[in-house]
């Protein structure tokens, strides 16, 4: 019985940790750009009471053998990369990038930072920058007072200036790819960051050979969160956490009647 007590207690503790998966996916929700979590459970070490494939006779073995699980817990939180929807804005420097690869961000450390999210704005200087003020990579300046910015399906940026009636090419936008882009460390602020389970990042062109997606001006992708689903998950998780709360309660119930026994 006190197995039991241990056993439904870190089922507790799981769906605990999957309910703030839940809630943190649905706080995300108008995250621009977010991707949401999916967390996956394994079960924890079996005592062994008879191994299965055990000696019963000299002639036979044991079938199925005793084993008695100890639990479960929560062992990843993979990222979904499902594409979010589009929303309209007419912003120029909202890009969405339809398909697959991340915008790429230099960090105040010199680290290059990744990220779905495409709302970028314009600092002092005209450099293209995130909300953050951290720059697009690479960095891309508009001319002071340019009257248009056009961003093409491949990331070309070009700009009209008083004065002039052709277009001028003022830099070109390259997204990264990774090969496990699930393996990408979420710091926050819309951003990951590349670790050894993701694989080093693969530049290029948009809608290139490398299987890059094309970037679309005036969009932004919206967070990929299904709050009905959520919602059906989170139901599920308290449905788990009071059966768990139950066995709980029984294993309560069993020691004091064995402890009423003596009396």
């Amino acid at each position: 019985m006190f197995r039991s007590l241990y056993t439904a207690a870190s089922g507790m503790m799981a769906q605990q940790m999957n309910l703030d998966n839940i809630a943190n996916n649905l706080s995300n929700s108008s995250t621009a750009g977010f991707r949401r979590r999916r967390l996956q459970f394994q079960d924890l070490l079996y005592q062994d009471l008879i191994m299965p494939g055990a000696a019963a006779t000299q002639q036979t073995t044991v079938v199925a053998g005793l084993q008695i699980g100890l639990g479960t817990r929560a062992a990843a939180s993979e990222i979904v990369q499902m594409q979010g929807d589009y929303s309209m804005t007419g912003n120029p420097l909202d890009l969405t990038v339809q398909g697959q690869g991340f915008f790429q961000v230099t960090l105040p450390s010199g680290e290059t930072a990744y990220t779905r999210s495409g709302a970028f704005h314009l600092d002092a200087q005209g450099n293209v920058v995130t909300s953050d003020g951290n720059p697009i990579e690479p960095s891309i300046t508009i001319p002071n007072g340019a009257t248009s910015i056009t961003i093409g399906s491949d990331g070309t940026v070009s700009v009209t200036t008083p004065g002039q009636q052709a277009a001028q090419q003022v830099g070109a936008i390259q997204l990264a790819l990774f090969p496990n882009p699930g393996g990408l460390n979420s710091v926050g602020k819309n951003l990951f960051l590349a670790t050894t389970a993701s694989g080093d990042p693969i530049l290029g062109t948009p809608g290139g050979s490398e299987g890059l997606g094309t970037i679309e001006q005036g969009v932004l992708e919206q967070s990929n969160v299904n709050v009905v689903e959520e919602f059906v998950q989170m139901i599920l998780a308290q449905r788990s956490y009071e059966a768990n709360s139950r066995v709980v309660q029984a294993a309560d119930q069993m020691f004091q009647t064995l402890n009423n026994l003596g009396r």
